[in-house]
């Protein structure tokens, strides 16, 4: 007796919500107000890090400045913490935490 196996193919079709579940969660980089660095330095780094232009990095300075902490950046949680790494190095007090 002999056995004939025949494989088709199957496709498997994930959905929009189940991919949303296995992606981690957005994160996001927080700036805060510090006594040491120039609102025009801020900006500088702003621009520089995250390419925003004069008046997008001026509105987030001013936002620091003004209500104590700005969000500049989110993505993953790799991404955030290389973030927060640049902005370090540049001297900002930056944080990161997980939006929502």
């Amino acid at each position: 007796m002999s056995s004939l196996t025949i494989e088709s193919p199957v496709e498997i079709r994930e959905t929009e919500e189940e991919h949303w579940r296995v992606e981690d969660p957005l994160w996001i980089v927080i700036v805060w107000n510090d006594p040491i660095n120039l609102m025009s330095y801020v900006t500088l780094v702003f621009r520089k890090l995250f390419g925003f232009t004069e008046a997008k990095a001026t509105k987030l300075m001013l936002q620091v400045h003004e209500e104590g902490k700005a969000v500049v950046a989110s993505g993953t949680r790799e991404k955030c913490e290389l973030d927060v790494s640049k902005l370090h190095a540049h001297g900002l007090w930056a944080t990161m935490r997980q939006d929502g």
